[in-house]
């Protein structure tokens, strides 16, 4: 009887349990529930290729099985942010936009935001814009002509 083969599993087992904690993703769960079940398969089988058998069919069925409603529970919808209201949004230009120089603000519904413009054009004061997209606290905007 090969001696080492429970310890091995049971190595396999923590190894992808540890991996899958420092994960934010479930990735390694499945490799660690079968790591424990060639553990248990070890004192009653000492063929290694009916555990690496098991190891290997087990991980992929409980990954084919499980892994689509984990996710659907796990899926989290992103919260729109103030600023992500703004997408769409028509607005004015307050201090002229150049993305060369990194300078811009707009007055979009009474509050003022940094922008640049998408198609790096430069678009001067009290010029109307419409919001396009976010790029981290800057709108992007395109000139409206009037």
């Amino acid at each position: 009887m090969n001696n080492f083969l429970p310890y091995i599993w049971l190595i396999i087992a923590i190894f992808t349990a540890l991996l899958e904690l420092s994960t934010v993703q479930f990735c390694a769960i499945w490799f660690a529930i079968s790591g424990i079940f060639c553990f248990i398969l070890s004192f009653f089988c000492n063929v290694l290729w009916i555990q690496i058998t098991v190891f290997t069919s087990s991980s992929v069925l409980m990954f084919l099985l499980t892994r689509p409603v984990l996710k659907n529970i796990m899926n989290f919808k992103k919260q729109d942010t103030n600023a992500g209201r703004n997408i769409g949004k028509l607005g004015v230009v307050i201090t002229e936009i150049n993305n060369e120089l990194g300078l811009g603000q707009v007055n979009i519904s009474g509050i003022i935001w940094a922008a640049k413009s998408d198609d790096n054009s430069i678009i001067p004061p009290e010029r109307k814009i419409l919001v396009k997209a976010i790029e981290g606290v800057k709108l992007i905007v395109h000139s409206v002509s009037e």
